[in-house]
């Protein structure tokens, strides 16, 4: 209100919890009853992981996937109807560059990016007779947050001890204005990360046996950091 020519109006906060999907209906249509149409709707709620598979409750990937996914597209589902109607909107999905690639110690956060990445591709062939309704999937890289302060460990009860060094990160505002300029001009994909980690995208993409020989490289150091509490 402070910085824009904005009113009381024009602003809306709703309290949410995705994996409550029984109440993704209202919340839907509270959003329409005030504004009256849903031009937007940006998926980008969820949890990361930092545990090893063999030590990790297989509760811990159930809520994963109930929060990450399934919440996701549940209220997808509701406010897609919506733009059905009108023919058009957007639907930006907050993935991440572990929806293109795998990591240790994220094994089941990954799995629920992969599930994102193949759910919104398969839903955009499903909308061709909707054109212009964009389905758009951003796919950062490490971006500074408290995303590792809050992720799932072994078990459900568990938090972590040392969320380490954030400041080699993007910073949030520039991933913020990236996905913006993503989301303004419909890319259907767009990686936003700086190198080292954007070049190791492009090896998944197009040279994915080397990006295999290279995660397992690094991949065991980072078990090695992780385990020593680094």
């Amino acid at each position: 209100l402070e910085i824009s020519s904005l009113s009381e109006k024009d602003i809306l906060v709703l309290r949410l919890d995705l994996t409550d999907r029984s109440s993704h209906e209202a919340a839907t249509n509270s959003v329409l009853k005030h504004f009256g149409k849903i031009d937007v709707l940006i998926n980008n709620g969820g949890r990361s992981q930092r545990s090893l598979f063999v030590d990790t409750n297989l509760d811990v990937y159930s809520a994963i996937i109930e929060l990450n996914y399934l919440g996701t597209i549940s209220l997808t589902k509701y406010v897609l109807n919506h733009m059905i109607q009108r023919r058009r909107g957007k639907i930006v999905t907050v993935s991440s560059v572990m929806g293109i690639m795998g990591a240790p110690l994220a094994t089941g956060y990954c799995a629920s990016k992969h599930a994102l990445q193949g759910f919104f591709n398969s839903l955009r062939t499903e909308l061709t007779d909707y054109p212009e309704i964009s389905i758009i999937n951003i796919c950062p890289g490490p971006v500074q947050s408290k995303i590792i302060q809050n992720v799932f460990t072994e078990n459900l009860a568990k938090s972590i001890e040392n969320s380490g060094d954030q400041s080699h990160k993007m910073p949030t505002d520039r991933c913020a204005r990236l996905t913006l300029v993503s989301t303004a001009n419909d890319l259907k994909e767009a990686w936003i990360s700086d190198h080292p980690y954007l070049a190791v995208c492009y090896l998944w993409q197009y040279a994915p046996t080397w990006a295999w020989w290279l995660m397992n490289r690094m991949g065991k150091r980072r078990i090695q950091n992780f385990k020593s509490g680094v």
